[in-house]
């Protein structure tokens, strides 16, 4: 099942900059909501952490990477990745998906 759009809940999406194959986004996750597992095909998502902790999760290699304000994560195309806010509470994010072809491919828990 692909989900080309990513649909998730989140308090805020901003889109800063969006060209073919480069999109630059912020998000808002509230201490309940998260970026459920899924991975993308050619792209790189890059996390820039504005307001923290966040934490990201990987598989393949099984990773938990903590983010606080002005830290960065780069996740390579085809990691399968899941990120959530630690504690009470929003975490918020600028994040960089590119050079290619978008898309969300989501993976069952």
């Amino acid at each position: 099942m692909n989900n080309p759009k990513g649909e998730y809940e989140a308090t805020q999406r901003e889109t800063l900059a969006e060209v073919p194959g480069l999109r630059v986004r912020v998000l808002t996750l509230n201490k309940d909501q998260n970026v459920p597992w899924h991975y993308h095909s050619t792209i790189t998502d890059t996390f820039f952490c504005m307001r923290g902790p966040m934490r990201i999760l990987t598989r393949n290699p099984a990773m938990s990477h903590t983010l606080y304000n002005g830290d960065t994560l780069a996740v390579d195309p085809g990691t399968v990745h899941y990120v959530e806010g630690i504690g009470d509470s929003a975490c918020q994010f600028m994040i960089v998906q590119g050079v290619g072809e978008y898309d969300y491919v989501p993976i069952s828990d």
